[in-house]
């Protein structure tokens, strides 16, 4: 088996698994993109089994701690072991993420269930080559079942890899989901990320639970979860507002399902907010869930900008015991650096507040310690301090 000799001190020592080409010694036996290939310290000995890709700056990724092959045998079994991690944890079986990449110890490859329909990505250039296997695998554990590919995801191209979409198996629909009894249509080819947020499913009733007689402002609220959810919970008023025409077309249809009435809003969130408050508009709970503002390290202080003025506009606009909870889903943007954000947001706004809770990442979406790659989501539940 092709490998690579890994330098001292590589973060692969300290339990990571990924090695950055900055991080070889040296390559033997001429590894290949996609092939599996050996890791191993300057003395010769084994540090485990990897995805190699030249092409990517992650140039390879252990996926096992011993000499293992990516056959159907080995795809068969993570699966099944990733399927009884979140039994025994209580997932919703018919409604979660079933595999989270390194976290289930396949190195890109993303699989969330909606019912008899799975989504699948295979983020990584070894996975992708082995997709087949992978849907294969699925269904020997789960049997037949509805298999969308949602590979539109740009991270693709730091692998070498072209974006796609389409039906790997069965026929596709729509899905019908229900969300602690709110019911929602689902376009699983053409939903944003690969279908719904999964990482907000415990969330959505925990905010709502302060909406009543409030009103709200769901910013970025793309299907309407948050909205429709503080819309159930008896909230005085509910605007939502959102970019995207198809998802505004998507909420509007979930809401009149459930039989909810909400200020649905096509127009850019920055834009609207600037608009609101100039018209001295007023909210006791505002919601704000953007989509993940940098992919990459090089973004991070536009980010921190972005972030920055949505929360101050936030805090300027509450109610003097007004509520906010806003999230966080770029792993770029660490906890402590979202939480001086809104702090320097609050200074900016002359607000002050205090935290009533944070949010976490969900049980199915597990975090690795020694890859903080895994851990992407954040957030938290402020209530404003009048008379500060």
């Amino acid at each position: 088996m092709a490998g690579l000799v890994i330098k001292p001190r590589a973060r692969i020592f300290h339990g990571h698994d990924w090695i950055f080409s900055g991080e070889v010694l040296k390559a033997f036996g001429d590894p290949q993109d996609g092939e599996v290939i050996s890791l191993k310290d300057g003395k010769d000995r084994l540090l485990g089994s990897a995805i190699y890709n030249g092409k990517s700056q992650i140039v390879a990724r252990r996926f096992s701690r011993r000499r293992q092959d990516l056959d159907l045998e080995f795809f068969q079994r993570r699966v099944a072991q990733a399927l009884e991690y979140r039994a025994r944890r209580g997932a919703n079986p018919e409604l979660c993420r079933i595999i989270w990449s390194e976290s289930d110890g396949l190195p890109g490859v993303i699989v969330d269930r909606y019912g008899d329909q799975l989504v699948l990505q295979t983020l990584t250039l070894a996975m992708d080559q082995r997709k087949q296997l992978v849907v294969d695998a699925l269904t020997a554990v789960l049997g037949p079942l509805t298999i969308v590919e949602r590979n539109d995801a740009p991270v693709r191209r730091a692998e070498g890899l072209e974006l796609a979409t389409g039906t790997l198996a069965g026929e596709t629909k729509a899905a019908d989901i229900d969300v602690h009894g709110l019911r929602f249509e689902l376009d699983l080819l053409r939903a944003q990320k690969t279908g719904f947020y999964l990482d907000q499913l415990q969330h959505y009733s925990a905010v709502a639970a302060f909406a009543r007689g409030r009103r709200v402002l769901d910013c970025f609220t793309s299907q309407g979860a948050f909205a429709l959810a503080c819309a159930r919970a008896d909230a005085a008023q509910v605007t939502a507002v959102e970019a995207s025409s198809e998802s505004v077309k998507a909420a509007r249809t979930n809401g009149a399902r459930n039989g909810l009435k909400v200020n649905w809003v096509e127009e850019d969130v920055f834009q609207f907010l600037r608009g609101a408050e100039k018209a001295d508009a007023q909210y006791d709970l505002i919601i704000l869930d953007p989509p993940s503002f940098t992919k990459t390290k090089g973004g991070l202080h536009g980010a921190m900008r972005g972030y920055r003025e949505l929360h101050v506009r936030a805090f300027k606009m509450l109610s003097k015991d007004g509520l906010l909870a806003s999230f966080s889903c770029s792993h770029h943007v660490s906890e402590a650096a979202f939480a001086q954000m809104i702090a320097d947001a609050l200074v900016d706004a002359r607000r002050s507040a205090r935290r009533l809770r944070r949010f976490e990442q969900a049980m199915d979406h597990p975090v690795l310690p020694t890859l903080p790659e895994t851990e992407y989501f954040k957030g938290v539940l402020l209530e404003m301090m009048p008379g500060r």
